[in-house]
């Protein structure tokens, strides 16, 4: 299950990615927002970190106009580790290398076709273990140490 949302900078591409998770028979749930009107980011991506972060979803997508404010907020959350991707290669690595499991994307700056190859990307790529297992688990560490 993915969970996704966006602010009012990204409705157009949440609205366009939506579309092709539908064609494509992927299951998700839409946290906003609805409208091309003016909201504030942090409560979306609250809404979709919430989801992945109590595992109500395996994966999140994140849209606003740059991606770095929604990946911000995400990774403020238990478990959760958002990157933000611009091309297919970082979008393979942030899994294979660091087990991403929120993906936050820039509306200005890719295009809708770059968008959903970025997410097929994302999705198909799993992640790799073995030297990075432990670099996760430090991450893990880090994040126990800090969220008490």
């Amino acid at each position: 299950m993915i969970v996704i949302g966006s602010d009012h900078g990204g409705f157009k591409l949440k609205e366009e990615i939506k579309k092709y998770l539908d064609e494509k028979e992927i299951k998700y749930i839409d946290k906003g927002c609805f409208s091309e009107e003016s909201v504030d980011y942090p409560a979306i991506a609250k809404e979709v970190a919430k989801e992945v972060s109590n595992k109500n979803a395996d994966t999140g997508i994140l849209i606003c106009r740059s991606g770095i404010g929604m990946s911000m907020v995400a990774n403020k959350f238990k478990g959760v580790r958002c990157a933000v991707c611009y091309q297919e290669q970082t979008a393979k690595f942030a899994r294979m290398h660091n087990n991403a499991n929120v993906l936050a994307l820039g509306a200005d700056y890719i295009t809708t076709n770059e968008a959903i190859c970025i997410i097929r990307q994302f999705l198909a790529t799993e992640f790799e273990g073995g030297r990075h297992e432990a670099r996760v688990n430090l991450i893990s560490e880090i994040e126990k140490e800090n969220f008490k």
